[in-house]
């Protein structure tokens, strides 16, 4: 009993695919939802329920707690969609999150203030040159940074109208 245990943990071990950062994904994979975990840092691309792949994030400057308002420097949190592609970013390359949501302007005109919008998940900037293996840290203006060449499976994996999950 305990051998067929162990040969069908093994077995288990071997068909669930590897998450590691360092492996390229396949031209040809889709991912069809996006969580963004921002606490740890993680930005993971999921199809039917699993993570495909997992990757280090830089967020906004202030990234503790949902955006409130134009220039507060944090990262939404929330349901949102990633609705369009840009690749005339000032940004490697960049895609649109759907924020802010009706009860994001809401909460902001509660305030008497801007939720403000324009928030992405992008590279780094054009004209940026980083050290190798150097983090930036949080740096960005609320959106949701990777290197380059993480931008590029990113870019390729998650088609216009894929939902992303933003938590905290």
């Amino acid at each position: 009993m305990l051998k067929s245990t162990a040969i069908c943990a093994l077995t288990a071990l071997l068909v669930i695919p590897a998450v590691a950062s360092d492996v390229s994904l396949s031209p040809a994979v889709v991912a069809d939802r996006v969580v963004v975990l921002k606490g740890e840092r993680k930005l993971m691309l999921m199809k039917d329920g699993q993570a495909l792949k997992i990757y280090h994030v830089s967020l906004g400057a202030n990234p503790v707690g949902p955006k409130i308002h134009q220039g507060d420097h944090k990262t939404p949190e929330g349901d949102y969609v990633l609705d369009r592609h840009n690749s005339k970013s000032q940004y490697y390359r960049s895609i649109h999150i759907s924020y802010p949501s009706s009860a994001d302007r809401e909460r902001a005109h509660r305030l008497g203030l801007s939720p403000g919008g324009d928030v992405f998940v992008h590279g780094l900037p054009n004209d940026y040159k980083a050290a190798p293996n150097e983090d930036p840290g949080d740096w960005t203006d609320g959106c949701i940074a990777v290197t380059d060449a993480e931008m590029d499976e990113i870019w390729r994996a998650v088609p216009d109208g894929t939902p992303i999950e933003i938590k905290p």
